[in-house]
């Protein structure tokens, strides 16, 4: 109960710095929207501090893509580059999981491994949720690239809240039923083994390889 209420704090904090931005570019100069998503960037990392007592590693990420990106749109007087973190944040999430599935060492099968509950789920499944995020990652990445160049703000602070998270929710309604139909398949695949298991040698499927 602890845990829902420290991720349902930290759901509202991450819209801190996207608001700020948006309210602040439709009254003020670029400079001002942008030193204000910055500072409030600022806040966020100390409320996250401040209610779970740690920061998490994509929120030290984030705000360092923030202070560089906003950095960028100062110099420039541009505010597209402060918009573009969502596309490098998803982009480097993405690239990172599809490196760590190539490697063979998912980060999915890492973190259940201390985990007794969770340590029954197949490789097979968790390998398939994290290629599935991977590519995720990269596709709302492009996606958020493509609203901070072409279109409004109002657009961009809709994708990068509300949105966002719409499409979280629909990613994992559908990785629900695609978790379900690949268990039904390794539970068949079990069972065709342990059938084969109990016939006599010469109804099991000979190795090609044998003389």
């Amino acid at each position: 109960m602890n845990q829902q209420r420290q991720m349902k704090g930290l759901f509202l904090i991450s819209f801190f710095p996207a608001l700020a931005y948006w309210y602040l570019e439709s009254q003020y100069p670029i400079s001002i929207a942008v030193a204000g998503g910055m500072a409030l960037s600022i806040i966020e990392i100390g409320l996250e501090k401040l209610i779970n007592k740690h920061v998490h590693t994509i929120s030290k990420i984030n705000f360092f893509l923030i202070a560089f990106l906003g950095g960028l749109s100062l110099i420039g007087e541009d505010g597209v580059w402060f918009k573009l973190q969502p596309f490098f944040t998803g982009m480097g999430i993405g690239s990172f999981l599809f490196y760590r599935i190539y490697r063979g060492r998912g980060l999915l099968r890492e973190m259940v491994m201390g985990n007794e509950k969770m340590q029954h789920i197949p490789s097979e499944i968790l390998e398939m949720i994290e290629r599935h995020m991977a590519l995720f990652f990269l596709i709302t990445g492009f996606m958020m690239g493509g609203v901070a160049l072409w279109t409004s703000t109002e657009t961009w602070l809709f994708f990068k809240t509300i949105g966002n998270n719409i499409l979280f929710v629909l990613f994992f309604i559908v990785e629900f039923f695609l978790i379900r139909q690949k268990s039904k398949e390794l539970a068949e695949n079990l069972v065709k083994q342990q059938v084969l298991s109990t016939l006599s040698p010469q109804f099991q499927p000979r190795d090609s390889r044998l003389p």
